[in-house]
């Protein structure tokens, strides 16, 4: 009787364990992640559209055919990136994914307070590279890090009725995410 206890508990801890290491390694080990599925859709450091969805065209899974959606599939191996993105009438958010699909940040129009959300995207590195300049305070200069050097960044424009959907595309389509590539300013003359 003992035996056959012993096998039973034997049997549940090791369908445990080797559930728990399938799931945890499933997204590492997936081939059609977002970022991969993406890759021929989108430009790198730039924003790229996507196109309207619906049941049968939808380029990632569960997307809501209420938003307009653009991606930016960034690397900031080159450098840190800029990104500004107006905000429509109605609602919009911008997301923050690693190349692992984490989502490690997120804001929207009603907590950037501004009529256009804009921010600065670096690693950690790069940030600790960023002159110490006493007149820029932390509120003037929103600065996101990035846990990875690739990832996506995901903006969304809210239609509120169909009729809207043109004004939040082109709310997105006003979006700019590129390499930040400010020259350092020249001294002042006396």
């Amino acid at each position: 009787m003992i035996r056959i206890v012993f096998a039973l508990v034997a049997g549940v801890v090791l369908g445990v364990i080797v559930h728990l290491v399938s799931v945890l390694a499933l997204p590492r080990i997936a081939s059609q992640d977002a970022y991969a599925r993406l890759e021929p859709l989108t430009k790198l450091n730039a924003v790229t559209q996507l196109p309207s969805t619906d049941p049968g065209n939808a380029p990632m899974p569960f997307m809501d055919p209420a938003f307009a959606t653009a991606i930016c599939r960034y690397d900031l191996a080159g450098g840190s990136i800029k990104l500004t993105v107006p905000v429509s009438q109605a609602y919009t958010s911008v997301t923050f994914y690693t190349r692992n699909e984490v989502a490690y940040y997120a804001i929207n129009d009603r907590s950037a307070g501004r009529r256009v959300i804009e921010l600065d995207l670096m690693t950690p590195e790069q940030k600790a590279e960023l002159p110490e300049d006493e007149e820029i305070t932390a509120a003037d200069r929103l600065i996101i890090e990035s846990p990875t050097p690739k990832g996506l960044i995901v903006m969304k424009a809210l239609a509120p009725e169909p009729s809207l959907m043109s004004q939040a595309q082109a709310t997105l389509l006003a979006a700019n995410c590129r390499i930040q590539t400010e020259p350092a300013a020249p001294p002042a003359k006396r």
